[in-house]
């Protein structure tokens, strides 16, 4: 249904007259008569009824005019709405669900403040699959855990790693020792396997996982114990026992894919880096004292 048709029909809707309607938008009367032509076709209803030597609208007419009305009206603020909408930030972040409970959060309030009109599309998936995609051009910007010995990335934090594990079920006194671990490419897997065979301690890989949720789900249920940093236990208590193994701290750094068509560069990743430490002493400094 043509837009300018509408409106030379509520034209006449509004002055009751063909005339008047046609100088009313700038049209002829010929003009008009042929656009409500074309309408009644499209309608297949006759929109209009003579009364004499007058024209007015039939009853098919009537209730038209109320859904043209709507839709001219739908019309314009469509393309005010597009006109005047400020313009859209794409930004594809990757983040392993390690960190979606304490980094994600204030980086996307961060984030946030950074752009007026922010469409964040973030995909949770492990640190060694996030590299991949920001390496392929699928990622803007990611979280991850730094490799050791490397100096890759915009630092965020510093986590040392801790066991964990069920009050309730005590898994850590069962022979051998049930363990869940991250997969191969996470530190914690090298630090655990390497620390109990120094010990000679006869162990059990019940799961290795890319996930800290369900490593977490199965410490929970007590099937085993776990090892993983202070960023990703989340309520799961601390397991201090001078006989395991000490693991490594672990650096979570902020990458970024480069190409050109990225919406943050690496100066802005450095001071993204700078606001989230500064963010991040302000929220410890302010927590309360138990």
């Amino acid at each position: 249904m043509d837009i300018d048709a509408l409106r030379s029909f509520l034209a006449f809707v509004e002055t009751g007259s063909f005339t008047r309607a046609a100088k009313q938008v700038n049209r002829t009367q010929s003009a008009i008569s042929m656009q409500m032509k074309k309408l009644e076709q499209d309608v297949n209803k006759s929109l209009f009824e003579k009364q004499g030597r007058l024209l007015s609208l039939s009853y098919d007419g009537q209730v038209f005019a109320r859904y043209a009305k709507q839709l001219v009206q739908l019309h314009d603020d469509t393309l005010l709405q597009m006109n005047t909408a400020k313009p859209t930030t794409l930004l594809r972040l990757g983040c392993p669900d390690d960190y979606a409970e304490s980094v994600l959060p204030t980086l996307v309030k961060l984030l946030h403040t950074q752009f007026t009109n922010l469409d964040l599309q973030i995909t949770c998936t492990p640190s060694n699959r996030v590299k991949l995609m920001i390496d392929s051009g699928h990622l803007d910007l990611g979280v991850i855990t730094r490799s050791p010995d490397s100096e890759e990335g915009y630092m965020l934090e510093s986590a040392q790693g801790f066991w964990v594990y069920s009050p309730q079920h005590q898994a850590q006194q069962l022979q051998p020792l049930p363990i869940a671990i991250f997969q191969r490419d996470c530190r914690f897997h090298q630090a655990t396997l390497e620390g109990l065979h120094k010990q000679s301690r006869d162990f059990k890989i019940i799961a290795c996982c890319g996930s800290a949720c369900a490593l977490k789900g199965i410490v929970k249920s007590g099937i085993a114990i776990s090892a993983m940093n202070e960023l990703s236990i989340g309520d799961l208590p601390k397991l201090i026992d001078s006989n395991l193994p000490k693991l490594p701290t672990t650096d979570v750094v902020l990458v970024r894919a480069n190409n050109q068509q990225n919406p943050v560069s690496d100066v802005f990743c450095a001071d993204l880096s700078q606001q989230y430490r500064t963010n991040h002493r302000r929220d410890i400094n302010t927590q309360p004292i138990v």
